[in-house]
């Protein structure tokens, strides 16, 4: 455990982050106190929330070879994000599975995608024993940027919430569901209904709005 701990934190200073900064960056992030529960308790989440019809902000987080990923790396696609609290727990395995089985029935131009803040080995693992090999695998332990920008980092946890987001090739944010309890599935109809929606090619007098209460889904 010991060596560990100390091939974890030369990682992460190799690529830039002192592991204290990580502490004191999330002291000052807008806090919501009423969207999310775990069991029967609100938890409180860090970071700004974003919304349907917003521009996705940029994020950086980490492959399994910790190399740096922006979303702008997957610019003029339609992309799915799958977020996890961790891998290592039921439903969030079975989430990841689902969207990698769903990924045959999908356009080539569409780009899954699962974030959680499991260490890229810990992911890696995962990948390897599920067979894993059609969604995208991030980590957002390194940096937390992606949970703090899109408003999922669970306060004195550690870990990110569970969500969907759909975003289209121009950056627009489609669809959005935080889900209302962290031990809850997604909607899985509904998100990939959606993203098959969005990839259909039609005219743009022929496109359909997607409706404020199908696109966006999050706790009360």
């Amino acid at each position: 455990m010991k060596f560990l701990t100390q091939a974890v934190l030369f990682t992460l200073l190799s690529v830039g982050v002192h592991p204290f900064s990580l502490a004191q960056s999330q002291s000052t992030l807008t806090e919501t106190t009423d969207l999310v529960k775990a069991g029967t308790k609100f938890v409180t989440l860090l970071g700004n929330q974003v919304n349907v019809g917003d521009k996705a902000p940029n994020f950086k987080v980490v492959n399994d070879s910790f190399a740096p990923v922006e979303l702008a790396t997957y610019s003029k696609k339609t992309l799915l994000i799958s977020v996890v609290p961790s891998l290592d727990t039921g439903v969030c395995s079975i989430q990841t599975k689902r969207f990698n089985e769903e990924v045959a029935n999908l356009p080539d131009d569409i780009v899954m995608l699962t974030i959680s803040n499991d260490l890229p080995f810990a992911q890696k693992r995962f990948c390897k024993a599920e067979n894993i090999d059609k969604v995208k695998v991030l980590s957002d332990a390194v940096w937390r940027d992606f949970g703090q920008k899109y408003g999922l980092l669970i306060k004195d946890m550690g870990l990110l919430t569970r969500a969907i987001f759909i975003i289209e090739p121009n950056g627009t944010i489609a669809y959005k569901e935080l889900v209302e309890n962290i031990s809850n599935h997604p909607d899985y109809d509904m998100a990939l209904s959606t993203l098959k929606a969005l990839s259909t090619p039609v005219s743009q007098e022929q496109k359909p709005a997607i409706p404020a209460t199908l696109a966006e889904t999050t706790g009360e």
